[in-house]
């Protein structure tokens, strides 16, 4: 009986530490599994909402709250000149509507320079910056960079012409931004085509300076290309400088002074040269 009773006591103490043992491992990974979701909430970036398309838009379409809906974007990723309000995006007037500038694919966040100001259209005026003024320029298929260019492209504009009896082309503006082929400003045109005119936008003082040069030559157009941040020199070639001909000055030599005295005899008077004393 004492057997019996001792061997039931050490499986109940055996039972009791199992479940001691059991217990404390349990706790154990519910201790670590807490301190995880604790580090993984502790490495979580906020998440902020912001105005996303629903769908392909291109340009001069106009934008609709239909269009649009907010997603969960990170904060410390939002692009710049994204929406978060629906008044700042859409206005409090139904006539406050967007027009899209440049084609925006689903799920793209609405930027500000994807999108004119509300209750404009995709005019040149919601293309120019404040202060700056549109001009537009004569080309063809030499002067306009064989069909290549397009809106939001940079160019240096050189002038050719005559001054002073001489043939020369010159530099006249460098990194000039253009904001509309022929009668378009769409960014996303891809196809070449040869352009009639260029549309630039430059500064009023710059604006007398181009008409001057139109109406007294002949204005060429050079690509920048893109992420190009150099400024181009002062450029002027003619035709000398071209082929390599040096002009020769003419050294223009100052006539001998000459120092005379006058002489009579009888009726005649001599003229008698003598070293000139200064």
């Amino acid at each position: 009986m004492r057997i019996v009773f001792g061997f039931v006591l050490l499986l109940g103490i055996g039972l009791a530490g199992g479940a001691v043992y059991m217990a404390q491992g349990y706790v154990g990974a519910q201790r670590a599994e807490l301190e995880r979701e604790r580090a993984a909430r502790a490495a979580q970036v906020p998440l902020v909402d912001v105005f996303v398309v629903n769908k392909k838009l291109t340009y001069g379409e106009t934008l609709t709250k239909k269009d649009v809906r907010l997603v969960k974007w990170p904060e410390n990723a939002i692009p710049q000149g994204a929406f978060r309000d629906p008044v700042k995006l859409f206005g409090t007037r139904p006539e406050d509507l967007r027009t899209v500038l440049r084609q925006m694919e689903k799920d793209e966040a609405v930027l500000a320079v994807k999108v004119s100001e509300p209750g404009q259209d995709a005019g040149l005026t919601s293309r120019l910056k404040k202060g700056m003024r549109a001009f537009t320029i004569k080309v063809d298929v030499s002067s306009g960079v064989s069909g290549f260019l397009r809106p939001d492209d940079k160019v240096d504009v050189y002038w050719s012409g005559n001054a002073n009896n001489r043939n020369f082309t010159k530099l006249i503006l460098a990194g000039v931004k253009i904001i509309a082929i022929d009668q378009t400003a769409d960014v996303e045109r891809k196809t070449a085509a040869i352009a009639r005119t260029v549309t630039v936008e430059i500064s009023p003082a710059h604006v007398a300076s181009l008409a001057q040069a139109q109406a007294t030559g002949r204005l060429s157009l050079s690509l920048v290309g893109a992420g190009d941040n150099t400024v181009a020199d002062a450029v002027q070639v003619d035709q000398n400088s071209l082929l390599g001909i040096k002009e020769e000055k003419v050294v223009e030599q100052k006539a001998k002074k000459v120092c005379t005295i006058k002489t009579r005899r009888g009726a005649e008077v001599l003229e008698i040269p003598i070293p000139c004393t200064n």
